[in-house]
């Protein structure tokens, strides 16, 4: 019996990873990751060794172009999947139909269209749906639909939270597949809430609970690798530590990067802003910087990502530390965004909340790609 090839992508706009590693938890194997920025694409190397990525501007290259430059050339692809950035459609910022960063979207759809993949997903903030930026999606729309692409409808908001990541985030989702493919579905909550706002995911606590109290160990302002042990952990912990079997991981096996836990580096925070740091009840904004305190037993808000170079390169609000007076660090956030403690990020602070704040999280990312993979595995069997 002939064995059927594991299912093949591409990341576009991948920045450090996080939709790659979905999708290679559901079983795909990642040809290829692109993304304007090095220090994304260099990250995203680090953590994906077997992927061929390319630091290109994405809006200047062909199809044919991505094809060859990442050594694809007329493989067949599966799905191609997206993150284009979202700043220009976010509700917190100014948002303007004409941002630059919002035109990406035709390059998207022109991309997807040159490349031909069975299937595609693009990710995007909830505020794509409204107003003005809606007329953009919709053009996207328009213009995969126009060649010979459907698009799964109506389109739907996934939270992160009700797929086992403690952190409420809200994404827009647009599933789209070839014209004769069985349509891929939407994934369905492994942790919903309930009617009264019941949840039984895990929580904050169980993310972050075993990480390290950082300002015990003051070489951590010199280096961003802890060498210590770390605490007793809950299992969602566990399974991020790698100490048991996640069942639904069908990615290559991975050991830790370096000799201790990386991203775990120290913020100097003054006098004053510990002060009001620990006059900051849990579940509520610090009156001066209004950056929110965790809660323990509670989720956390959504990571932002701050601005690029582009834009001024401003760091986001970082949520304060539920016990410890002080921001979280980039570890901390990775364990709240689902990242495995093998997964390795820009050893600066800004590039490093920049990279989490700009990812899919992973489990996430992976409920979409099992929907996805389910689909193909039918399309494939149908034909």
């Amino acid at each position: 019996m002939k064995k059927r090839r594991r299912p093949v992508g591409v990341d576009l706009f991948c920045c450090a990873g996080g939709m790659s590693l979905g999708f290679e938890q559901a079983g795909f194997d990642v040809l290829a990751a692109v993304d304007i920025e090095k220090i994304h694409t260099e990250t995203h190397l680090t953590n994906f060794p077997n992927c061929q990525t390319w630091c290109t501007d994405l809006s200047t290259v062909s199809g044919k172009e991505l094809r060859e430059e990442t050594g694809i050339e007329d493989r067949p692809i599966d799905v191609v999947f997206a993150g284009p950035p979202c700043q220009g459609f976010s509700l917190i910022g100014k948002r303007s139909r004409d941002d630059p960063r919002n035109l990406l979207l035709h390059d998207l759809a022109r991309l997807i269209i040159e490349l031909s993949p069975s299937y595609f997903v693009v990710e995007n903030v909830a505020g794509i749906l409204m107003g003005d930026s809606k007329s953009v999606l919709d053009e996207f729309v328009h213009h995969v639909e126009s060649s010979g692409y459907r698009i799964v409808k109506p389109i739907q908001v996934l939270d992160a939270a009700e797929f086992g990541v403690p952190q409420r985030r809200r994404r827009v989702f647009v599933l789209g597949y070839i014209r004769g493919a069985i349509a891929p579905q939407y994934p369905t909550p492994s942790h919903p809430y309930g009617e009264n706002g019941d949840y039984d995911g895990p929580t904050v606590w169980d993310a972050i609970g075993d990480l390290p109290k950082i300002a015990n160990y003051n070489y951590l302002l010199e280096t961003d690798e802890y060498a210590g042990n770390l605490g007793k952990p809950s299992a969602y912990a566990k399974v991020l530590r790698g100490e048991i079997l996640d069942r639904g991981d069908k990615s290559p096996a991975r050991s830790r990067n370096g000799n201790g836990l990386s991203s775990c580096s120290r913020t100097a925070h003054t006098a004053k802003t510990i002060r009001r740091f620990s006059n900051t009840k849990q579940g509520s904004s610090e009156e001066v910087s209004r950056f929110y305190r965790l809660a323990k037993a509670g989720l956390a808000p959504t990571l932002r990502a701050g601005t690029g170079p582009a834009q001024g390169s401003f760091m986001a609000p970082r949520p304060i530390h539920p016990f410890q007076d002080r921001c979280i660090t980039v570890r901390e956030a990775a364990r709240l965004h689902s990242f495995p403690d093998w997964f390795q990020f820009h050893p600066t602070k800004w590039h490093g909340f920049r990279q989490i704040g700009n990812s899919v999280p992973p489990l996430l990312a992976r409920a979409v790609a099992k929907a996805v993979r389910l689909a193909l595995e039918k399309s494939r069997q149908k034909g």
